[in-house]
């Protein structure tokens, strides 16, 4: 008898601001992860939130994804619009705020009660940022693009913190730099 295939494949990848991760399957891209301070803590991340999850070679599909995100994170434009996640497991309010994040052009911000109102949803601010504070696809689901009242940086859940937050926004041009900020 024949071992069963696993339910889900990672990979781990170099881009500009560290080693990123992807994992996969059948039904889409499972998570994305952001850098933790060197590609093993990132291995260990990956391990810990898709525990059933292989890593191994990413395919042609993944390869895409991959290059899309690196383009990304280079603060170059990239085609990721047509990506498909594996919602699974999602509450549905969640994949809500999680469409309205992808369709922030980079380069722009909304804050989260913004967001609230374009879901129909104006005092739901406090859940949205616990939806984006649970984003299993950050930064192809552009959470960092939610700012708190007022145009100020609010949490970001990923390694780094406000600090990761920032840089992706300067990257991409939704804020000049904030002198000191990386010293």
């Amino acid at each position: 008898m024949s071992a069963a295939p696993p339910t889900a494949l990672f990979a781990l990848f170099d881009t500009a601001v560290g080693v990123c991760a992807v994992a996969w399957g059948d039904a889409g891209i499972c998570g994305v992860q952001l850098p933790e301070v060197d590609a093993a803590q990132t291995r260990v991340r990956m391990r810990q939130r898709f525990p059933e999850a292989v890593e191994a070679d990413p395919g042609e599909e993944t390869q895409w994804v991959i290059r899309g995100i690196c383009a990304m994170l280079r603060g170059e434009a990239h085609a990721l619009d047509a990506l498909v996640f594996d919602m699974r497991g999602v509450p549905v309010f969640y994949q809500r705020v999680y469409a309205v994040a992808r369709a922030i052009p980079p380069g722009q911000t909304l804050t989260y009660g913004e967001v609230a109102a374009r879901l129909g949803e104006p005092g739901a601010a406090r859940a949205v940022g616990q939806a984006l504070g649970r984003n299993p696809f950050a930064p192809v689901v552009p959470c960092h693009r939610v700012l708190a009242a007022g145009d100020k940086p609010g949490g970001f859940s990923a390694s780094g913190g406000i600090r990761t937050k920032l840089r992706l926004l300067i990257m991409e041009g939704a804020m000049r730099g904030t002198p000191g900020l990386f010293d």
